[in-house]
């Protein structure tokens, strides 16, 4: 009927819709480097003197500033990040159930590791 879909079409959007899921698990994994990054300094300088200077890289350029005007930064970002990654997290489990709707909906079979194979019922 009008509502079938070639199975080019049905391959397509099934492989736009990998590529969406891998490109959020991609950018989790540098948010995550972040995050580790943000820890690894707030714990190297959260015992440290707060007038002690320190130098922070900030839009590209080095800059020096105290501790204490360093460390309240950091822990934001570090929150901030965080809070993106958990949004992240929700919209990976969002795309996964979307995927497995696709699937179910196209009847479509994954071949292997590399190729997508579309049954017909």
């Amino acid at each position: 009927g009008g509502e079938s879909m070639s199975k080019e079409k049905i391959v397509a959007g099934f492989n736009q819709l990998r590529s969406e899921q891998s490109a959020i698990v991609n950018k989790i994994g540098e948010l995550e480097v972040d995050i580790t990054e943000h820890r690894l300094v707030v714990d190297a300088l959260k015992d440290i003197e707060p007038e002690r200077r320190c130098f922070r890289v900030v839009g590209g350029v080095l800059v020096e500033r105290t501790v204490k005007e360093v460390l309240p930064a950091l822990k934001f970002n570090y929150e901030q990040i965080t809070l993106m990654v958990e949004k992240l997290q929700k919209q990976l489990e969002q795309k996964g159930k979307e995927l497995n709707e696709y699937r179910t909906k196209h009847n479509i079979l994954i071949q292997g590791e590399g190729g997508v194979a579309s049954r017909v019922g």
